[in-house]
């Protein structure tokens, strides 16, 4: 009878479990059938906009909560680029544990590459990546080991060689939500070329989101950047931001896939 009992209470504790894992078309009830199919494709959905043209939010009317976008469109940015995509994997098999211990390997954006156009050819998008102490402090500190547990919530700090801006500096905010993980990349200094600040100090936002949903993990990231328009004539704005949101999702990608196998 005992045994009977607990298992009866192990099944319910399941069947609760993955009760609350939801699917695509829990999160996205009215998006349309071209965007779900990119969202499952190996490269994603993305999309760029513009404030002057008006942006375009394929989230929108969407059940993920909605400071995940409000965050961006509180800084006003003048350009939006917006990715969907799951990664596959039956339900269970990727955790949240698994999601953070990637986003703990900054060095693992290095050597990343990307397609330039002005090279024509592939280069590293970032040159060095490493972990710095503070924003005052930027001494280089090692990545820490896998962890066991999830926090809550928590802030690093990054240095990242860019291809174009070289050193830029970021902070990364992760926090754990009612259904995934949201982790935010904001730069606290200006990011320059040639000396001069072309994006200034917290202009340059990247907030990916993270949640294990029936068909494996959905990634849902938007990225934003105000710039002057000075710069803007001068700049391929969208392919600046559109790289760097691909670098930055196909590294916490490939730490997932990593981490879960």
């Amino acid at each position: 009878m005992k045994r009977l009992i607990i298992a009866v209470i192990f099944f319910a504790c399941i069947t609760n479990v993955f009760a609350q894992t939801r699917t695509f078309n829990d999160i996205f009830p009215n998006i349309g059938a071209n965007i779900r199919t990119a969202a499952f494709s190996s490269s994603g959905y993305a999309r760029s906009s513009q404030r002057t043209s008006g942006f375009v939010i394929a989230s929108q009317g969407s059940r993920l909560d909605p400071q995940i976008v409000n965050n961006v469109l509180r800084r006003s940015p003048g350009y939006l680029i917006e990715s969907i995509m799951v990664i596959p994997g039956n339900p269970g098999s990727v955790t949240l544990l698994d999601v953070y211990n990637a986003l703990r390997n900054v060095r693992d954006l290095r050597g990343r590459l990307y397609d330039s156009a002005t090279r024509n050819q592939a280069v590293p998008l970032f040159e060095d990546a490493t972990r710095i102490v503070s924003e005052r402090q930027t001494s280089a500190i090692p990545d820490p080991p896998a962890a066991t547990t999830l926090p809550r919530s928590e802030t690093v700090y990054i240095r990242l060689k860019d291809a174009n801006f070289s050193n830029t500096y970021y902070r990364a905010e992760m926090s754990l939500t009612a259904n995934g993980l949201c982790y935010t990349m904001i730069n606290f200094r200006s990011m320059s070329y040639l000396l001069v600040p072309v994006i200034r100090e917290e202009k340059f936002i990247a907030q990916l989101y993270f949640e294990p949903i029936q068909e494996g993990i959905l990634l849902y990231s938007i990225a934003g950047v105000d710039i002057s328009d000075f710069f803007a004539s001068r700049i391929h704005i969208d392919s600046a931001i559109s790289k760097r949101l691909t670098v930055i999702t196909s590294w916490a990608i490939d730490g997932i896939r990593r981490n879960s196998r």
